[in-house]
């Protein structure tokens, strides 16, 4: 499938073909097909452990599908051809294609030892070769875009959680990924800093929309779904049911899963 933007023809950023994912007996995925354009923002809503989490992590390469295949800007992520057969890419392959792809989790993973500024600049040096003086300034500009200029030189421990996940998010910037992925990136907030970490994906998005930046939002926060996606996609037991604009989804869900599952955000 192709979408015609005016007359130039784009084609998906990342391309799942009839992925599935399983841990011995239990079906995570089930065949998805689903594609994402350049510049899209997409959030993935659906209940606890119904897929969602596992798609991204196959997208950053955190997890192996079990069959079918994945594309980034038209190369296979997951796979190889060799001699005109698929098979598993090798890891120089995957460190190469996931450079364009940043990731922030739930729960931070910032290294307790480093300060602010070395816990963003140690991907830019030790994975892109960046010198230390331009992985320094470049820093600088993505812990200022967050908000925590003046909190250069603290440790981990001695921020917030909300602090600590806006770092997190500096991190994945500063190597100016063409994909983002937020993984419920505030549901190990408590509630009053969730706000300030949402505001910075805001402006993310806002800006994302200059640059063609592509996101992949994991959520429950409705509301900030509705806010910033162009498409919402709804998972439940491993599948997508239901996907479309966030007027089309959260005013007229056609599923009763979907109907059920929204009943709960609006009592």
């Amino acid at each position: 499938m192709l979408i015609k933007k005016g007359v130039i023809t784009i084609k998906p950023i990342i391309r799942y073909n009839k992925i599935t994912k399983a841990y011995g007996d239990l079906k995570v995925l089930k065949g998805i097909d689903f594609e994402i354009y350049p510049g899209e923002k997409v959030a993935l809503i659906g209940p606890s452990g119904s897929g969602k989490t596992t798609l991204a992590r196959l997208l950053m390469t955190l997890e192996e599908p079990s069959s079918g295949t994945i594309e980034v800007e038209g190369k296979l992520l997951w796979h190889e051809k060799i001699n005109g057969k698929l098979v598993r890419a090798k890891e120089k392959h995957l460190h190469e294609m996931r450079k364009d792809i940043g990731m922030v989790f739930q729960h931070f993973y910032l290294f307790p030892h480093m300060t602010v500024l070395n816990n963003v600049m140690e991907a830019p040096i030790t994975v892109l070769g960046m010198s230390k003086k331009e992985a320094k300034k470049q820093a600088e500009l993505m812990i200022k875009k967050v908000g925590l200029i003046d909190k250069l030189n603290i440790y981990p421990v001695q921020l917030s959680g909300g602090q600590k996940q806006r770092v997190a998010i500096a991190r994945a910037l500063v190597m100016k990924p063409k994909i983002m992925l937020f993984d419920e990136p505030t549901s190990a907030l408590d509630p009053e800093l969730v706000g300030e970490v949402l505001d910075v994906i805001k402006e993310i998005a806002v800006e994302g929309n200059d640059t063609d930046m592509t996101m992949l939002l994991i959520t429950h926060e409705m509301d900030f779904a509705r806010e910033i996606a162009d498409r919402i996609v709804f998972f439940d037991e491993g599948v997508i049911v239901e996907q479309g604009s966030p007027d089309e989804l959260f005013d007229n869900p056609k599923t009763p899963r979907l109907q059920t599952f929204l009943s709960r955000f609006n009592s």
